[in-house]
């Protein structure tokens, strides 16, 4: 009887100790990129894990998208991805998966071509689907995950 007390005071201190140690989610923003007065944040960590929410080709610190099309505006996404990775002391090399949103499914070829200068092989899974509108009108949204360590 002693024995089983024990060892349910064991397992109890157990999960005490590791809920006491669980990390509640980190909600970063370091306002280089979006403004900070949205209703979400550029990014969370959980654990080992950072989501980014989906960037678009603005300005930083604007809420205007850059002129020029798709390779333009392709190319300031992954830049404010960049920027945001590193605004929290992180790089591209730790994010392992990116959702692709397009306006235009047809302009695939030229986000790829911009795309792949900002990652080395082996690349982040991916995935990519045609979007009905993206918010303020722009051709490209890309939302990573990144696996970042504590």
């Amino acid at each position: 009887m002693k024995f089983k007390l024990c060892v349910q005071a064991f397992t109890f201190a157990v999960l005490a100790i590791s809920n006491a140690h669980a990390a509640a989610p980190d909600f970063l923003n370091s306002g280089k990129v979006l403004p900070k007065d949205l209703p979400f944040s550029e990014a969370v960590r959980h654990g080992d894990t950072l989501y980014l929410s989906g960037q678009i080709g603005i300005a930083p610190g604007t809420m205007k998208v850059v002129p020029g099309g798709m390779k333009e505006e392709a190319r300031q996404t992954m830049q404010n991805i960049k920027t945001t990775m590193e605004a929290h002391g992180y790089s591209m090399k730790q994010i392992v998966k990116c959702t692709v949103m397009l306006a235009d499914m047809s302009d695939w070829p030229a986000f790829n071509e911009v795309y792949k200068t900002f990652f080395v092989a082996p690349y982040p899974a991916r995935s990519a689907f045609g979007a009905n509108g993206l918010a303020l009108g722009a051709k490209v949204e890309v939302e990573c995950i990144a696996v970042v360590g504590k």
